[in-house]
């Protein structure tokens, strides 16, 4: 195996020299290879760089570009290698089928991730975006087999276990390095400033017919109407959220589904084709999503109550549960692979793996979130601000652990991000929360990225504020940060003496992990009508 050499920032300037000179002197296949030399895995990169079609038929391409179109190639394959798995009779058993079924969706996304990545935006925030979601897809279809120890059934994909994710590295790798030397062409001209929208400060990525729709006193008007008692269009959720899809007109436009108070009992999927929709309940409390599935009777993956995966998906006014319980161990009630999505004034409550912030950029704002282990967790970019974060009560031999972030590459744009919040217990832990031990984070991948700043931590937590995954797993790799915090548990005398831990004193260093600066927010956020912080 290559040994990774990881492209950092220091070196960004010197690559884009190294290959400006090289296409300017040398024949496109030596300016590639030697481009090449600067990747995380150079091996890999000269192996299809200067042996594929596309280096010596395209010359007028970049190497950015081409090293993007080589790694789609290979997605390709690796989604129809894993579609021609549905007859091998070894993926037939009920836990191997499952799995296999997620990696057939994952893989398939992959394939839209990366092909947007070619085709659809030179955004470079985009295009890190879109790579970190195709990595975040290589991992979880890879757990849906180590979750159900099924270690050897993952022998059949050895491209996607070794030369594909390499790729989709190199392709990080090389962004994230133009990332730092170009002028994004997108780049928010409004000087940084916030927006005020009738009182309350939005970023500008999302659209002010949506911060309308978040922010109003008054439930919009309504496309689709859900209610349990007959007097909607539907009486479930899912038939209303299909309707949505077909008025959408592909997406084109918002569409809003007003779920009226009840409890809804059902498993809800918005696919990636279903774009631009909103749910809008009557309340936390008032109008909430309940279910009970479990990663022991499914994938952790497949277990949300509520899963989205279409871009620009907002939600308000809701609350979404899995009520299995702690003794179940994963079971998630939502799950989020949407790119722009916006969630406000909403609940999620679970106890372990509560909500999945599994990829893309994402932003909560005034929500409350209940769980015990790991349970806000995933791989997206995502920022919650002035949210509640409840800790419940676990199981008598666990230890509660708030966060537990995935980034499992050093040019992932990924992190959770806890701004102005409340950490504290749930009314069930308080009594005894003496006898638990609490956490603000573990590191569940190498490049583990969690900030808190600027919140409220309760006394529940532990003087060390973070837990080791395994070992020394991560310590020197990760990136956990804390920042201005305040109440009995911010004191950091006693924080772990990990390398990748940061007593973060300067703003600018925490500025990096604003809605600004991290999400790229006032590109997107400020089209909605929610309030947000763009800055500290």
């Amino acid at each position: 195996m290559d040994k990774p050499v990881f492209l950092n920032r220091s070196i960004a300037s010197t690559l884009s020299l190294i290959i400006i000179l090289s296409f300017m002197a040398l024949h496109a296949t030596e300016a590639n290879s030697l481009s090449c030399l600067h990747t995380p895995y150079p091996h890999v990169c000269n192996h299809y760089m200067t042996t594929n079609k596309l280096s010596t038929s395209s010359s007028s391409s970049s190497f950015h570009d081409l090293a993007l179109k080589v790694t789609l190639d290979q997605a390709i394959e690796a989604h129809q290698l894993v579609s021609t798995m549905k007859l091998d009779k070894r993926f037939t058993d009920r836990r191997a089928k499952l799995a296999w079924t997620d990696c057939l969706e994952l893989y398939e996304d992959t394939v839209h991730q990366l092909n947007r990545t070619v085709t659809s935006s030179k955004n470079l925030n985009d295009r890190l975006t879109w790579l970190s979601a195709a990595i975040a897809n290589h991992q979880t279809c890879q757990h849906g087999f180590l979750d159900f120890n099924l270690h050897a059934h993952l022998n059949f994909f050895p491209n996607m276990l070794t030369n594909f994710s390499k790729l989709i590295s190199n392709s990080l790798a090389i962004t994230s390095a133009m990332s730092t030397t170009q002028v994004d062409s997108n780049k928010n001209n409004n000087g940084g400033r916030k927006l005020l929208f009738e009182g309350l400060f939005f970023p500008d990525w999302v659209s002010r017919s949506d911060r309308r729709l978040l922010a109003g006193k008054m439930a919009p008007a309504a496309d689709v109407v859900v209610a349990k008692d007959g007097s909607g269009s539907y009486k479930t959720i899912t038939e209303g959220v299909e309707a949505a899809s077909k008025m959408s007109g592909g997406g084109g436009r918002r569409v809003v589904v007003h779920v009226k108070g009840g409890v809804y009992e059902e498993n809800v999927v918005i696919k990636r084709r279903m774009k631009n929709v909103m749910i809008v309940g009557d309340g936390i409390g008032v109008t909430v999503v309940s279910g009970s599935k479990t990663a022991q009777e499914t994938t952790t993956f497949r277990s949300a109550t509520f899963a989205v995966s279409g871009d620009n998906f907002m939600a308000r006014d809701i609350s979404f549960e899995n009520t299995a319980g702690p003794g179940s161990h994963q079971a998630v009630a939502f799950r989020s692979g949407a790119d722009h999505s916006v969630f406000y004034r909403c609940s999620f409550k679970g106890y372990q793996d509560t909500l999945y912030v599994y990829a893309q950029r994402q932003f909560y704002r005034e929500c409350d979130v209940y769980g015990t282990v790991d349970f806000i967790f995933g791989d997206a970019a995502a920022i919650f601000q002035n949210c509640n974060i409840y800790v419940r009560r676990p199981m008598s031999n666990q230890q509660n652990t708030v966060t537990a972030q995935g980034r499992s590459d050093p040019n992932e744009n990924t992190g959770i991000i806890l701004h102005g919040c409340l950490v504290t217990a749930s009314s069930e832990l308080k009594p005894v929360q003496g006898s638990f031990k609490t956490f603000l984070g573990r590191p569940w991948k190498e490049y583990s990225r969690t900030v808190v700043m600027k919140s409220n931590l309760d006394g529940l937590i532990h003087p060390d504020g973070w837990k080791p995954w395994s070992g020394s797993f991560a310590l020197n790799t990760l990136y956990y940060g804390e920042y201005m915090n305040t109440g009995n548990g911010a004191a950091t005398e006693g924080r772990v003496k990990w390398p990748g831990f940061h007593m973060i004193t300067s703003p600018v260093e925490a500025g990096k992990f604003t809605v600004r600066n991290f999400l790229a927010g006032q590109s997107w956020i400020a089209s909605v009508r929610v309030p947000f912080d763009a800055g500290l």
